[in-house]
């Protein structure tokens, strides 16, 4: 078997994310491939994806996601691979070309209301249940607007994963 360089490259990558806890804002770092934010959320642009052991089509698939527009959080970059981990932590490498930059979140409580306004007494748009995912098109002050399905309506940050508690979208 022949090692490249690549592929020491890759392993070591590997570890080294392996070995990294999660990021504050304050140490906020920027993928050395994108120059975009590490950790960032991103959704899944393919009907499936395999996530491998490491950046290469050569390592194991430990995972297949099969819901396009599940949000994911890329915690790494090399080359056209992306390190992801879904809402239960659990991820692996992704080609990029899986990967979308428009912004979903999913519900993580059951029959949560849809809300007309970032209110808690605003009007019931529907009820929600958990598992569900809307496009973000909105968050400020605890709410997102979201696009679900026909409706746009808002939702507590509490209920949702693939956006930061504190986080701003405009």
């Amino acid at each position: 078997m022949t090692v490249t360089f690549s592929r020491i490259a890759a392993v070591l990558v590997a570890a080294l994310v392996a070995a990294s806890g999660p990021l504050d804002a304050a140490s906020q770092q920027r993928g050395p491939v994108t120059n975009l934010p590490l950790p960032r959320f991103v959704s899944l642009k393919a009907n499936e994806a395999n996530a491998r052991r490491g950046p290469d089509l050569s390592h194991r698939i430990d995972w297949v996601y099969k819901r396009r527009d599940m949000p994911l959080r890329v915690t790494a970059e090399f080359e056209h691979w992306r390190r992801i981990e879904d809402m239960d932590g659990q991820g692996g490498w992704i080609h990029s070309t899986l990967l979308s930059g428009v912004r979903t979140a999913l519900v993580q409580a059951d029959m949560v209301p849809l809300r007309q306004r970032p209110d808690p007494e605003a009007r019931d748009l529907a009820l929600v249940e958990r598992g569900v995912i809307g496009t973000l098109q909105s968050c400020n002050a605890g709410w997102c607007e979201l696009d679900i399905g026909a409706l746009r309506g808002w939702l507590p940050v509490s209920a949702l994963w693939g956006v930061d508690p504190d986080e701003v979208l405009e």
